[in-house]
């Protein structure tokens, strides 16, 4: 593995990829499928109830809040249903345009999907920001509604009692009708299975969306970025990952390798907003980065299953959040 730290680049010209669209296929009679969104405040557990549903990782979580940016498809399978979900950034009252944009992406897939799932964190009281949502929320009238108490087991049994109190009573003040309210532990395991089966009762019938065995229909190069983002999180400062975008410029299997032993080349920028950013980035001598680069290379490896020389750079995009110009070249 290559890390390189480049010179800054403030000018650049990258394209976001859209996911591909889904592929109809023949199904059995009385077939549901339909798509449900995960929504919340930041950090609500969203992302890892999606990959605790779906039995792998296609979403990144982290300790930060706001870490999701796009919205990332994860496809459950089972012989009667197919359960699509889909995971959207947390809404939030916006401090940048990045952040706007990130806010109307909600907005717009709460009413385009079959049911809205609401997560409540068992371990933290109902609060402003789960009033905001649930107010918002509300304005969406067609959608089947659920509230989810995640995270339960970060929660007294007491606690948990007290928590779907309080959601039943956030329906009630807001006018928004609960479908059903369930607590689950993403991490534990707790109740999963049994919100699957909730889930796919709440769908209506319909065909296959996509092939079996298909998790997401993110492209691999939109996974690997956000591989890439995840490591680049962990152990920075807070206000750092609002900051960090990835984009891999190149992804290929290396020519001239026998076919038993491929190696799968990328090349990848990091992008952050300020020289300072930029420096905790890279770490003393390029040593953080070089972290960043295994434990991406680890992750990307396991997902795709081949063996991968992942090569890093990092470069300056100047207040990118801010800047219309900067977000569309990113894919925002």
């Amino acid at each position: 593995m290559s890390d390189h730290l480049n010179e800054r680049d403030r000018d650049f010209d990258v394209t976001g990829v859209a996911p591909s669209g889904p592929l109809h296929g023949n199904s059995p009679e009385g077939f549901r499928s339909g798509f449900v969104s995960f929504v919340g405040r930041p950090n609500a557990g969203k992302s890892t109830l999606t990959n605790a549903l779906v039995g792998s990782k296609v979403v990144i979580t982290s300790s930060k809040p706001q870490t999701t940016r796009t919205v990332v498809r994860g496809i459950v399978h089972r012989d009667d249903a197919q359960l699509i979900l889909v995971d959207t950034p947390g809404l939030h009252r916006p401090r940048t345009l990045l952040g706007e944009r990130l806010n109307d992406l909600v907005k717009t897939t709460w009413a385009e999907v079959d049911v809205v799932a609401v997560c409540f964190p068992a371990n933290e009281k109902i609060g402003p920001g789960d009033t905001f949502i649930v107010n918002e929320l509300a304005k969406v009238r067609k959608t089947v509604k659920i509230a989810i108490a995640t995270k339960t087991d970060l929660a007294t049994p007491e606690q948990i009692g007290e928590h779907l109190l309080a959601i039943a009573e956030l329906g009630r003040t807001t006018g928004t009708e609960w479908a059903e309210i369930i607590p689950v532990s993403a991490v534990g395991g707790s109740q999963v299975k049994l919100l699957e089966e909730l889930l796919v009762g709440l769908l209506p019938e319909g065909p296959m969306l996509y092939p079996d065995g298909e998790l997401s229909d993110a492209p691999e190069e939109a996974i690997v970025a956000e591989l890439i983002r995840e490591a680049s999180l962990e152990g920075v400062r807070d206000e750092l990952p609002h900051s960090i975008a990835v984009v891999v410029e190149e992804m290929a299997l290396k020519e001239d390798r026998p076919a038993d032993k491929p190696l799968l080349l990328i090349h990848a920028n990091l992008y952050v907003e300020r020289d300072s950013q930029k420096g905790i980035i890279i770490g003393h001598k390029g040593a953080r980065l070089r972290e960043v680069g295994m434990a991406a290379r680890k992750q990307i490896e396991a997902i795709l299953g081949t063996p991968v020389y992942l090569d890093l750079h990092v470069k300056v995009a100047k207040d990118w959040q801010r800047d219309p110009r900067q977000l569309r070249k990113l894919g925002f």
